[in-house]
């Protein structure tokens, strides 16, 4: 029989491979079963029928009185954050890696002092060195978990996002807190009151040491079509015929980059500002005399896709508390069967050259 050699610095061949294992079993099969399981019980499982043999019985009981130590805690192994041998695929560099709909109650402050605790879904990411295998991603959860009784503000968000950027030592990193944030709001003529509930993002994106902090509105109206209106007055001037303006429900998803140190852009502001641009939002109490106010309202602002985007652009650049912003605006149509859509940004931070195909399917306001 051949001898395998002592140079354990060179790689081992497929020849040497089996010269090792061919003299192994050659030993486990003179060996006594307590020789077997001295060595490694595992070499019990090379011999033909026994490969089951000095394995130890497994209890199938849960232990709830085991209590876990540093040593045992030590021991555990850790594929995740293994060697950068383990790392299946490119070693590449990862833009982006974390948890997403992470949810949690949250308090947040309102533009007159009080406080409003809301479930909060978190997606917070970090960049991934491409000699890294992974990063433990319970830890974002609890960065959280220690700030979740602190009053939510762009501050304390940044804290949380320094904590786990220094945990899982990466260089770039993201945070987006996503909520619906009631705010009540009088019917057009008959003082009824009711809330309306805004879909509201805050993100602060960590990148090459540069943060920006933004917020992200949809902001939901009528529009009612200019050439219909137009053509329906034609038909009820010319012909004496009763004819109605199409109008629907549309979406404005505003994205904003906030500049503090201008001032505080409270979410109440950016409802407000998006009012003033287009002043039908939808309505929550409506009795006669605040449906026929709303046929009015409609009829004074009747609005392209396009004028939508231009009107919600002019009054955010005149904003100083607003850098950089975008304007996607969706008319869901009820003439046609599709949608009329349009995005206008200003400054590089939302500029893009390609667009997520679902984008525009995501702007739908459900009732």
């Amino acid at each position: 029989m051949n001898l395998i050699s002592r140079d354990f610095d060179r790689e081992p061949d497929r020849e040497a491979a089996e010269q090792a294992l061919a003299l192994l079993r050659q030993w486990a099969g003179a060996a006594t079963a307590e020789e077997v399981a001295d060595l490694d019980p595992l070499v019990a499982r090379l011999l033909p029928g026994q490969e089951v043999s000095n394995y130890p019985a497994l209890a199938r009981t849960y232990p709830a009185d085991f209590e876990v130590d540093a040593a045992y805690k030590a021991s555990l192994p850790d594929l995740q954050n293994g060697p950068s041998s383990l790392i299946r695929g490119a070693k590449q560099a990862i833009q982006h890696v974390g948890i997403s709909n992470f949810r949690l109650p949250i308090r947040f402050h309102t533009r007159e002092g009080n406080e409003l605790t809301l479930e909060t879904s978190v997606t917070g990411t970090v960049s991934l060195e491409a000699e890294k295998k992974g990063i433990n991603m319970s830890r974002i959860m609890r960065t959280f978990y220690r700030r979740a009784e602190e009053t939510f503000s762009f501050e304390v968000i940044e804290a949380a996002l320094d904590d786990y950027k220094t945990d899982l030592e990466s260089f770039d990193a993201r945070i987006q807190m996503r909520l619906s944030f009631p705010i009540k709001v009088s019917s057009l003529r008959s003082g009824l009151e009711g809330y309306q509930y805004y879909d509201i993002a805050l993100e602060v994106v960590d990148l090459a040491g540069e943060r920006k902090k933004i917020v992200h509105l949809d902001y939901v109206y009528s529009s009612t079509c200019p050439c219909s209106l137009e053509l329906s007055e034609h038909a009820r001037q010319v012909r004496g015929q009763l004819a109605t303006p199409h109008s629907q429900r549309s979406v404005a998803r505003i994205s904003v980059q906030v500049d503090e140190k201008a001032g505080c852009l409270w979410f109440e502001d950016l409802v407000e500002l998006c009012r003033t641009a287009v002043p039908t939002e939808t309505q929550v109490m409506v009795k006669r005399e605040d449906e026929q106010a709303f046929a009015e309202l409609n009829a004074a602002n009747p609005i392209f896709v396009e004028d939508a985007a231009r009107l919600f652009y002019q009054e955010l650049l005149a904003d100083q508390r607003v850098v950089d912003f975008r304007v996607i605006a969706s008319h869901q149509e009820s003439l046609h069967s599709h949608d009329a859509v349009s995005v206008l940004t200003e400054g590089d931070t939302f500029a893009s050259e390609s667009m997520d195909p679902k984008l525009f399917s995501s702007l739908i306001a459900v009732g």
